[in-house]
């Protein structure tokens, strides 16, 4: 196991992409954030408090399930079942720049999934992709408008978010 982030790196992160989401964002246009469950929707809460507090107007905040979405539900070599759970998104989605987050983006699937969900769920403005860590390995034609950290992890790692409200610390660390 390799630490590749641990808690101030995450800070510093965190920080340098609300910087940049907020010099893209135009100042008449409203902004959400939208995190993908589970570790997503985490790293959505704080960039949504951070973004409120940048822009000094209030950022809405939801989380997404995207488990019905995903192109591998059944997977002839799937045996569990799905764990399907709820999507949170208090406010009306439509002509809304909408900064979805999720924690490590690798082939695109779930990137995808999420873009579809959305979509049914209303017309934004725009959906713009943050990850907290990118890694080689796409399988989709997807890319994230805002990267915290950048990898090139091999095939068969894994690439490990650890956040304090789910694990208990915050780090990033190969498996």
């Amino acid at each position: 196991m390799k630490i590749i982030l641990d808690s101030k790196q995450i800070e510093q992160v965190l920080g340098d992409l609300t910087d940049r989401i907020i010099a893209d964002t135009p100042p008449d246009q409203d902004i959400a954030v939208i995190g993908i469950r589970s570790r997503g929707e985490i790293l959505a809460e704080r960039l949504s408090e951070r973004l409120s507090t940048g822009l000094g107007k209030d950022v809405l905040c939801g989380t997404l399930d995207i488990t019905l979405y995903r192109d591998d539900l059944n997977s002839p070599s799937g045996n569990n079942q799905p764990h399907v759970r709820t999507t949170e998104i208090g406010f009306d989605i439509d002509q809304k720049i909408i900064i979805l987050v999720d924690d490590v983006l690798y082939t695109g699937r779930s990137a995808r999934a999420a873009m579809a969900a959305l979509i049914d769920l209303g017309r934004p403005r725009a959906i713009k992709l943050a990850v907290l860590v990118d890694r080689v390995g796409r399988e989709m034609p997807i890319h994230a408008d805002y990267v915290g950290y950048k990898t090139d992890v091999a095939v068969g790692n894994l690439v490990q978010v650890n956040l304090v409200e789910s694990d208990g610390k915050d780090e990033v660390v190969i498996e």
